[in-house]
Formats: C-alpha cells, sequence, structure tokens
C-alpha cells in the first residue's frame, strides 16, 4: 500500500521505524513545524523529520491541512491509507474521506478509556495495572472511531512515563504493521466504541502537578510517576524555593506521621508525611540547579526534620 505516515513526537518514530522497514510504500511524512527551544530559542526540527529525512523520506510541514495546498499536495501524493501517530492536530473531513483505506490512528490507550492528548500519563496517575494500544479508523469527534486491534502492556510500580511510553510506542509500532496487514488481507474487523464507557485524558497541565500532601502516599506516587521525567511534580521547600520530584517511593502505605508535607526523615532520601501514609523522595530537580540524587539534596541544602514543604 501507498502510506502517508502523519506524527511528530518521539512516540510516533517507533511506528514510522517499523513501517519502514516493510514493503508497503511511504509516499510522503507530514510533521509540525520547527519550533523554537531552548534558552537561545534555537528553531528545532521534530523527532520525526529528524528520522524521515535520514531515512529518504519526503517530509512536509504545513502550518493547516485546510488549505487548497495540503488538499492538491494529497491528490499528488495519493496515498491508499494515512497512518497517523501522534500528529498534533485534528483531520479536516476532506482528509479523513480521502484514503481509500481511510485515516488509521495509533492510540496509546485501550479505548473508549482515556480519549485525548494524555492517556498514558493519565493512565499511570490513576494507578492503573494495565494500559495498551488502539489502532482505530479516524472519525470526525476525538478519539471515537471504530476500532481494530488491541494490546495490553502491563504498568508496573516502578514505570514512569518514559518507560510507559517507550513500552506503548513499540507496541504501537507491532500492532499498526498487523493493523495493514489485516487491511490489505480484507480481513480486518471494526468495533464502534462504547460511548457510555469513554474516559478523557486531558492535556497535562501545571496544576496537574502540584503535590498536595493531603493526599495518600500511593496517590502522590502515582502523580510522580505519570509526569516524570517531564513535566514533573512538584513543591516548595520552606525558604520559598521551588522543588521538582524526579523519582519517589511510597515509605509507608498507610498511617498517620505527622503535618501533611512535614520531613519527618531523611535517610535515603527525603521522607514526608502524607494526608495517608509518608512518601520518600528519592529524586529531585531543585531550582536553578541539574537533577541530581535526593541526599546529595539533603547534603547540599541542609534541608532538617520538621521541615514542612508546600
Amino acid at each position: 500500500m501507498k502510506i502517508l505516515f502523519m506524527g511528530t513526537p518521539d512516540f510516533a518514530m517507533f511506528s514510522l521505524k517499523a513501517l519502514a522497514k516493510t514493503e508497503h510504500e511511504i509516499v510522503g511524512v507530514i510533521t509540525q513545524p520547527d519550533k523554537p527551544r531552548g534558552r537561545g530559542y534555537t528553531l528545532t526540527p521534530p523527532p520525526v523529520k529528524v528520522f524521515a529525512l535520514e531515512a529518504g523520506f519526503d517530509v512536509y510541514q504545513p502550518d493547516t491541512l485546510r488549505s487548497d495546498e495540503f488538499a492538491a499536495l494529497l491528490s499528488e501524493l495519493s496515498p491508499d491509507v494515512i497512518v497517523v501517530v501522534a500528529y498534533g492536530k485534528i483531520l479536516p473531513k476532506n482528509v479523513l474521506d480521502f484514503p481509500k483505506y481511510g485515516c488509521i490512528n495509533v492510540h496509546g490507550s485501550l479505548l473508549p478509556e482515556y480519549r485525548g492528548a494524555a492517556p498514558m500519563q493519565r493512565a499511570i496517575i490513576d494507578g492503573k495495572s494495565k494500559t495498551g494500544i488502539t489502532t482505530m479508523y479516524m472519525a470526525e469527534g476525538l478519539d471515537t472511531g471504530d476500532m481494530l486491534l488491541k494490546d495490553c502492556v502491563d504498568i508496573t510500580d516502578t514505570d514512569n512515563f518514559e518507560t510507559v511510553h517507550d513500552k506503548l510506542g513499540e507496541c504501537g509500532a507491532t500492532l499498526i504493521v498487523k493493523t495493514l496487514e489485516c487491511i490489505e488481507a480484507g480481513s480486518i474487523k471494526r468495533e464502534p466504541q462504547d460511548d457510555s464507557l469513554a474516559t478523557y485524558a486531558a492535556k497535562i497541565t501545571k496544576d496537574d502537578c502540584v503535590l498536595d500532601f493531603s493526599k495518600d502516599a500511593r496517590t502522590l506516587h502515582n502523580l510522580i510517576r505519570g509526569v516524570s521525567p517531564f513535566p514533573l511534580a512538584f513543591t516548595h521547600t520552606p525558604d520559598g524555593k521551588l522543588l521538582k520530584v524526579t523519582s519517589a517511593c511510597v515509605l509507608y502505605e498507610n498511617g498517620n506521621y505527622g503535618k501533611a508535607g512535614e520531613v519527618i526523615g531523611l535517610d535515603g532520601g527525603i521522607w514526608v508525611a502524607c494526608g495517608d501514609g509518608a512518601l520518600n523522595i528519592t529524586g529531585v530537580l531543585p531550582e536553578g540547579k541539574p537533577r541530581m540524587n535526593a541526599s546529595d539534596f539533603v547534603r547540599g541544602r541542609k534541608i532538617n526534620v520538621g521541615d514542612i514543604l508546600a
């Protein structure tokens, strides 16, 4: 089949690399425009563009998919199928309706659960032990199209967003190849989503990342894992300095060990009392400093037992 691939971040590269190894023809790669990044605001290409150019694919970075120019490009490339993986823009109806075999999306959840922008992070934050990949026909709604294939991935207690992202990336790559094989063979089956079971995975905001120590230790541990290594959960030291948390573990599951946010120990990390149980913060990103192990932070800043993090 002639494939037009649409994707932008690292997650999309797993699928693009897998498709590049098949007998299908990738007629083009659509990705987001380069964006300024870092302190110097250097114009930086998205990961998919970098790989696609190295692989010799034609890359296009339209500002909009709703222009006559993009419609003309679509006609010129004439794909049999469009594969979309974390592209970052809504596809208009004329694009959805163009390919013979439709537009196929690789979504990072077991739909209809976790429709939306942050399915991986939200699954970890919610304490799920399993998530997965769903391939689906794209429709005009947000992740509402008919489902095709699914595969599950375990979330362990030591997983964070980075590790789950990579597990799902590999899973998605395998599943999109299999999905296209089934479509080509005429054996694919569509399964409508049950909207009554749908949940929404909203984009992660700064407000989501605040560590509220009045909550229980397990909830806070899941939050820290779900937003690590980026954007990171955070609190403040007694002097008002921002303290982002890169890693932690549940010290005590249940019980009252002090005031919410109180530092109750400094053995191998920063032990913090929660609304229920206690957390051991093991990795931090202090304001104006690089990431470090919490024990090094304790030695350098001399945080004390009895201090309140808030």
